[in-house]
């Protein structure tokens, strides 16, 4: 049977389970990944480490990690199956999130986030391709719009439970709590998801031979103006949402005195804007980009560069309250690249190429925005600190530094336009 009938076999509805299961473990990585922030305030204080040692720990030891063991990993699901890779993963970054709950020191603990990076570098990438030959391309940055759900839902899952979890045991619970359920839910994984045909959802079939080299890929999409531009975009869009996302919670705490379990409350809601960014981010990249291509990398630009003003207040405003309705519109508008952008990076690949594709666009959005931006955020509040009179301030100010790197992430998204039309044409016949 084709590739083609057997894709047709997959049903509507099957395909909309699948695409709710990614989901729902992609919840699982950004709870396991995102808790950190919630208890940066907790585990300093218990285990006696700086700003920079914690930003250490959530950037760039995790982000090393994450992104270097992406690319082999994504390797092995272009070759083989993207499901088992997946269901493996899954295991292992669960385990070792439940792990973190028995460090007795700071070494410990970073053993075990490396363990949660290590895993969770086989989450996205076959999950995009297996999106990818489940829906066609004029539905594709919906698809992954909705898959991306899983950033907001698990960070607002992680933040909630964290600092629930933490004031009414310690962090160490916390840990525990949320790693354990994802080691069934690598079981379900592996017993109910088929592996898709790569080709299907655009009625082609795969031709014989072996994935192309990691370095044609490369350099394929380096070729690729707009995706130099868009990466990089993202990637600084990246380094400052991780940056903030991080240390938000300790920022609150130090400048409002906002304990955990409320600040994880308030993250929560905020985390609704994020769901609905995400969603109308995809949306409106389909809509709009059925039109005029351009719109996929015009409209993530415009949305970054209005959120600026408002990240600006929130983080000088003296009421804690006003500026917790006010983050509310940097979180929607901050969610929109997420469509669009892995939508892009996947229509200028061929179908061995998928889940390689994905990893690379990881790749440079996490060494950038998750390896640096938290790091970079701790070093400034420790200078700051250090230099000036800012006092407990100097975490706030730190914040705002950060955002001039979204003014620039825009501009990159908007000259990523001019090409876009033209690289998707030239990719559609490559690989």
């Amino acid at each position: 049977m084709s590739d083609s009938r057997r894709a047709r076999g997959f049903s509507p509805l099957y395909r909309w389970y699948a695409l709710g299961f990614l989901v729902v473990v992609y919840i699982f990585n950004f709870i396991d990944r995102s808790i950190l922030g919630i208890l940066v305030e907790p585990i300093k204080q218990d285990l006696g480490v700086s700003d920079t040692m914690m930003g250490f720990l959530g950037g760039i030891a995790f982000a090393t990690f994450y992104t270097v063991l992406g690319i082999p990993i994504a390797r092995l699901a272009d070759r083989g199956s993207r499901r088992n890779v997946l269901s493996v993963c899954l295991a292992l970054w669960s385990a070792a999130t439940a792990l973190c709950g028995f460090a007795a020191n700071f070494l410990h603990l970073l053993l075990a986030r490396i363990g949660v990076a290590v895993g969770e570098a086989g989450g996205s990438p076959p999950s995009h391709s297996m999106i990818s030959d489940m829906f066609p391309p004029r539905r594709r940055a919906t698809a992954l719009a909705i898959y991306a759900l899983g950033i907001p839902i698990g960070t607002m899952l992680g933040n909630l439970g964290g600092g629930w979890i933490n004031e009414a045991f310690d962090w160490r619970t916390a840990f525990m709590v949320v790693g354990a359920p994802g080691i069934l839910l690598a079981l379900i994984v592996r017993f109910t998801l088929r592996e898709p045909p790569r080709g299907a959802a655009e009625g082609l079939t795969l031709s014989e031979g072996d994935a192309p080299p990691v370095a044609e890929v490369f350099r394929h999409l380096w070729s690729r103006r707009s995706f130099r531009y868009m990466a990089i975009g993202g990637s600084l869009h990246a380094f400052v949402g991780y940056g903030v996302g991080y240390w938000i919670p300790a920022m609150f705490n130090r400048s409002h005195g906002i304990g955990t379990a409320e600040m994880g409350m308030v993250l929560f809601y905020l985390g609704f804007a994020s769901i609905i960014g995400t969603l109308t981010g995809g949306y409106f990249g389909d809509l709009l980009g059925a039109r005029d291509k351009r719109w996929y990398l015009w409209l993530p630009g415009l949305a970054t560069l209005i959120s600026v003003p408002f990240s600006f207040y929130v983080y000088v405003a003296d009421a804690p309250y006003a500026a917790f309705w006010v983050l509310s519109i940097p979180y929607l508008l901050g969610a929109y690249y997420l469509g669009p952008t892995f939508s892009m990076t996947q229509g200028m690949v061929g179908l061995r190429m998928r889940a390689l594709a994905s990893s690379i666009l990881l790749f440079i959005l996490n060494i950038i925005g998750l390896g640096l931006g938290p790091q970079f955020t701790g070093i400034a509040s420790d200078l700051l600190f250090a230099w000036t009179d800012l006092g407990a301030d100097s975490l706030r100010w730190a914040l705002v530094i950060s955002l001039s790197f979204n003014v620039v992430s825009a501009l990159l998204y908007l000259a990523a336009g001019k090409t876009i039309r033209a690289d998707l044409e030239a990719s559609r016949t490559y690989g």
